[in-house]
């Protein structure tokens, strides 16, 4: 925010942190260890950047409650990202979003519009379209007959919300991701041909659900697929048609989910997982990146690998992997000598 400035203090106070330093300093804004100049914040949550705490600018920094004294004013706190994430706001809030419905954007006559809707440029919002209170709708986006858009959510720029597709409370689709889409079912004929199978169900995604960027969700063939309530998708992810996410996911960029997948509650998808389908993730699992989910996962478990296995049997298995020559060398050295003393 434009000259805001704001005292150690105030912010230890407000945040609920343990101040470590002078509390009468001024920050005026939030910056990364290596960029930051005085009067900024910043903050150390990954031990890698140590080094770079130690030689920083900045003010102040954001800390957990274990990191020893750095000649400078901490702010300690045992979620130090979390209030990273908070102080970040503080500094820039969300521009006031004023309502207005563009000329060039196409209504139709059965819409139903609630109080303080922005609508984009040359935006189409379809037959018996519901949108609630508050929501903004970016230009270049398509809303479907019968689809429903739940308060204070936004729609970024060139997405595609389709038919009868339910959105919840507070969600944000960002750019060019398509809720809905047919889901990917076909059948083989006689000839070897595929039949298309009528995918008539739909997607809801619950409130307070984040989807990234260039994502799909696809509609089921019957009944729905739903996006469970908190739950964030990164950019770049497929969801297959039928698959239901827990609540609280994290699904990072490039996941594909196969239909019929179902995650438990808290479930953590590293970038680039793949799954087959038709499976369960449980409660509070975590995929680590490019492994490849071939069977259900029990709650709790983290996982690695392509097929994935439990995460320390794969590191001891990766740490023997990378000793192999050096082991088929010295097998091979056994088995010459062996073949000499055999010939003896």
């Amino acid at each position: 925010m434009e000259g805001l400035s704001v005292n150690l203090s105030e912010i230890a106070r407000q945040f609920g942190c343990e101040l470590d330093g002078d509390g009468s300093i001024e920050v005026s804004g939030v910056a990364t260890l290596e960029s930051a100049s005085q009067r900024d914040l910043s903050f150390l949550t990954n031990s890698k950047y140590f080094n770079d705490a130690k030689t920083t600018s900045a003010s102040g920094i954001i800390v957990g409650l274990d990191c020893p004294p750095l000649g400078i004013a901490l702010l300690r706190h045992k979620n130090p990202y979390l209030i990273f994430a908070k102080i970040v706001e503080k500094f820039f809030p969300p521009g006031q979003e004023i309502a207005a419905i563009h000329p060039t954007a196409w209504i139709a006559d059965s819409a139903r519009l609630g109080k303080g809707v922005s609508i984009g440029a040359h935006s189409h919002v379809g037959d018996d379209v519901v949108i609630e209170d508050q929501v903004v709708i970016r230009s270049g986006c398509s809303l479907y007959a019968g689809s429903r858009i739940g308060e204070g959510s936004v729609i970024h720029a060139g997405c595609v919300v389709r038919e009868n597709v339910v959105i919840g409370r507070r969600c944000i689709i960002h750019s060019n991701s398509v809720i809905g889409c047919d889901g990917f079912g076909f059948a083989r004929e006689d000839d070897g041909s595929w039949y298309k199978i009528l995918q008539t169900g739909t997607v809801v995604l619950e409130d307070d659900v984040e989807i990234g960027a260039c994502s799909t969700i696809d509609r089921a063939a019957l009944g729905e697929t739903r996006i469970g309530k908190g739950t964030k998708v990164d950019n770049l992810v497929q969801i297959g048609h039928g698959s239901v996410i827990g609540r609280d996911n994290l699904i990072c960029a490039q996941v594909g989910l196969a239909g019929s997948t179902r995650t438990g509650t808290g479930v953590v998808l590293a970038g680039q997982v793949g799954v087959v389908g038709h499976l369960t993730i449980g409660d509070g699992a975590t995929v680590t990146a490019q492994s490849g989910i071939p069977g259900s996962v029990e709650p709790g478990k983290i996982v690695s690998g392509s097929p994935a296995f439990d995460n320390k049997d794969w590191l001891r298995s990766t740490a023997a992997f990378a000793k192999l020559p050096r082991i088929l060398k010295a097998v091979r050295d056994l088995e010459r000598r062996l073949s000499q003393l055999e010939a003896r």
